[in-house]
């Protein structure tokens, strides 16, 4: 089994271990959402809308390991195309390492605790609907916060 260094998410990324790459997601589920592209401008636009594979009460996949058997075009992010995905959002952690900058106050590795990325709202525990209940996703268009965004979730739910 493969041990976490200490503040091993503050190496280059292609220094991590598999575990601490795995380690290093906060959780928040957003990459898990659907997303729709502008034909006009190739703006991605973010939806509340879920993966069915997404447990909506906990953020994390119901089959992580199997996921691809169940929805093939489910993305694998790893060292080497995690760069190239600009549909992910600015909070997430993998890309914030990417592209060099450092983990949030809220990442769990930092707080401490697994609430904090909810607690910031940045989690989409109980404001997502899964994809078998949503109907047509242009009914779903949102507008994600980050980070500092807190109070754009405000009394928003799915």
């Amino acid at each position: 089994m493969d041990t976490l260094r200490p503040q091993f998410w503050t190496l280059p990324l292609t220094a991590l271990t598999r575990a601490e790459w795995e380690a290093l997601c906060d959780g928040c589920g957003q990459c898990c959402l659907h997303k729709l592209e502008d034909d006009d401008t190739g703006e991605i636009l973010p939806t509340n809308v879920a993966c069915k594979l997404l447990d909506t009460g906990t953020a994390q996949c119901k089959d992580y390991r199997n996921r691809k058997a169940y929805v093939p075009d489910c993305l694998r992010l790893t060292m080497r195309n995690v760069a190239d995905q600009h549909w992910l959002p600015r909070t997430c952690a993998y890309r914030l390492r990417a592209e060099g900058d450092p983990l949030p106050s809220w990442h769990y590795l930092i707080s401490g605790s697994r609430e904090t990325v909810r607690e910031a709202g940045i989690s989409v525990i109980g404001r997502v609907i899964c994809e078998t209940e949503a109907g047509p996703l242009e009914h779903h268009l949102v507008d994600w916060p980050d980070a500092g965004d807190q109070q754009a979730f405000g009394d928003w739910e799915a």
